[in-house]
């Protein structure tokens, strides 16, 4: 006989959901005299041109109906519904990983390229005051569920205003 699912978390399991923390690694590399020139003068142009944002067009299809077809199991085996975010924020840390100089930054009192072993997400939810971007910290680590449950942990910790400064610092790609 088959056993039978386990509960929802309770209501309140959101509000104490943790934080993600594992191994929080760096890797250093010096940067040469040249390499230094050149990233001193691309913040230079940074800071004084206009900035762009680029769009890849993708077919959201399978994702689509992927949802479709496990929301209300999904929901009902983890208290969260499954909304488009997981699957984006996945599929960030994953290219992240793949490129590591994404990933990077650079350390100005050292004069060294800071190559993070892991990867935090800053993700945008809504709050009374308009949109603020807390940071998924570790999402190497995190199932869609858990990276469904931190957004939603956000989002209700947005709209009471208790979200912290330390919530919304050192996010190294947003979404």
């Amino acid at each position: 006989a088959a056993t039978p699912p386990p509960p929802p978390p309770p209501a309140n399991a959101i509000k104490s959901a943790s934080a993600f923390l594992g191994q929080r690694n760096e890797r250093r590399t010096k940067m040469s005299r040249m390499r230094q020139r050149v990233a001193s003068r691309l913040k230079d142009a940074q800071n004084t041109a206009a900035m762009l944002t680029t769009f890849q067009e993708v077919d959201m299809g399978n994702l689509m109906n992927m949802r479709a077809k496990y929301k209300d199991a999904f929901m009902e085996k983890h208290g969260v519904k499954l909304g488009f975010m997981s699957a984006f924020v996945q599929a960030s840390t994953a290219a992240l990983q793949e490129i590591p100089a994404v990933n990077a930054f650079i350390d100005d009192e050292t004069k060294e390229v800071v190559y993070r072993e892991y990867v935090d997400v800053s993700v945008a939810v809504a709050s009374p005051g308009g949109l603020v971007v807390p940071v998924l910290r570790n999402t190497e680590t995190m199932s869609f569920a858990d990276v469904e449950r931190s957004i939603t942990m956000y989002g209700q910790k947005a709209r009471e205003g208790s979200l912290a400064l330390d919530d919304m610092a050192g996010g190294g790609f947003s979404i």
